[in-house]
């Protein structure tokens, strides 16, 4: 059996299993290894650049030539307004340095508290579930996985899950909490990734182009609010640098995938 023998869904739930699998790796990573926050912030400074090139040309520009402006700008909006919400949520709860590699008092906080470890695998599903239908819908119609989302998702997962359960180990959780968490979550990843390709299978254009946009507004959202602060935070010399670098490649990825 070759993978063009699995269903369409089975196979979006494939790839979204894979890039949340990033998180569960970098949980691992963290559990086993103390790594320099400055290259967990070089890490993340690369999948902002990839993401932010993934937004542009992968899912703004496709959704526009798909359904138009109205239905694009519908849902970029949309999506940014439903994240910050949420985000805004998670964040009262504890989880506002999720993505945070660094060891502030105002962090280290955060991390200390159960409740607050449980917003910040919480916020780590706000983030990931518009990543993960994106990988869904990219299948429809029998179309190739957007390589680009793919390991621009994965690339972004990885120091979420090295900052985020660090910070649960110092607050005492042990590596059977910390990996099914962390599995948990790659999962739910995969079942996002599955039910937006089942789900918006045979929609209108217009739906699917909101739909995608609805997810670009969400990650850039979420980029703006949690990637890029520790990138600049930990790493300021060489943030701006690394992360056109990420840019440059996912770029470059889309030109020769295209």
């Amino acid at each position: 059996m070759t993978i063009a023998d699995i269903p369409m869904p089975l196979q979006a739930g494939l790839w979204g299993l894979l890039s949340g699998s990033a998180l569960l790796i970098g949980a691992v990573i963290a559990y086993l290894v103390a790594l320099p926050q400055r290259l967990i912030a070089g890490i993340m400074a690369i999948g902002a650049g990839v993401l932010i090139s993934a937004v542009a040309f992968e899912l703004m520009d496709v959704a526009y030539k798909q359904g138009g402006f109205a239905a694009t700008a519908g849902g970029f909006l949309g999506g940014a307004a439903i994240y910050t919400a949420a985000n805004a949520v998670i964040t009262r709860r504890g989880g506002k340095h999720r993505k945070r590699s660094g060891s502030n008092a105002e962090q280290s906080q955060d991390h200390t508290s159960s409740g607050s470890s449980l917003a910040i695998a919480a916020g780590a599903l706000i983030d990931g579930i518009p990543e993960s239908v994106v990988i869904g819908i990219s299948l429809l119609d029998g179309g190739a996985v957007s390589l680009v989302t793919v390991a621009a998702v994965f690339l972004s997962n990885v120091p979420e899950g090295l900052a985020s359960a660090a910070g649960m180990k110092k607050a005492g959780r042990g590596p059977g909490y910390i990996f099914s968490v962390w599995g948990g979550i790659a999962l739910i990843s995969a079942i996002a990734a599955l039910l937006g390709n089942l789900l918006l299978s045979g929609s209108s254009p217009q739906i699917i182009a909101a739909t995608t946009a609805m997810a670009a507004g969400g990650i850039l959202a979420m980029l703006v609010d949690t990637m890029i602060p520790e990138a600049t935070e930990q790493s300021h010399e060489f943030s701006g640098l690394i992360a056109v670098t990420g840019f440059l490649l996912a770029f470059t990825l889309s030109k020769l995938a295209g």
